[in-house]
């Protein structure tokens, strides 16, 4: 199957006690329709991923980026504390495609500047933008 969403934490790496490492990962999925009546309705899916190829991949997982996973899915089914039967969708993911990257955040990053050597004095020296229409 192949599903498309955003990402809603970043993904975490689990190492299981013989060695293996399995990319854990949260699909949201937002499906939006208008009924007979003029409604509008948005449906909200939420599909746990599992990928078992390579850990690496969790470095360019990072929340609310889009992607599209091609795996099998699951259903699992289990009673919680209080007694109520619950479940969620397991996706055991085969392959992954990064459709947008996650935007670098770089704090603290302060505004470069030139100083002048021409004049002797170090004064900044403001920056020229080209006016290229592209």
């Amino acid at each position: 199957m192949e599903f498309s969403g955003r990402l809603t934490a970043d993904a975490s790496i689990y190492r299981l006690t013989d060695g293996r490492e399995v990319t854990n990962f949260t699909l949201a999925m937002n499906d939006r329709y208008t009924t007979k009546a003029g409604e509008r309705k948005e449906v909200k899916t939420f599909i746990k991923c599992a990928y078992w190829v390579s850990p690496k991949i969790a470095d360019y997982l990072k929340k609310g980026i889009i992607i599209t996973v091609y795996g099998r899915i699951g259903l699992d089914v289990y009673n919680n504390t209080a007694g109520e039967a619950k479940g969620s969708l397991t996706c055991h993911v085969n392959d992954i495609k990064l459709l947008t990257a996650a935007a670098k955040i770089q704090p603290n990053a302060a505004p470069a500047t030139t100083a002048s050597t021409s004049t002797g004095n170090n004064t900044p020296t403001p920056e020229t933008k080209d006016d290229l229409p592209f």
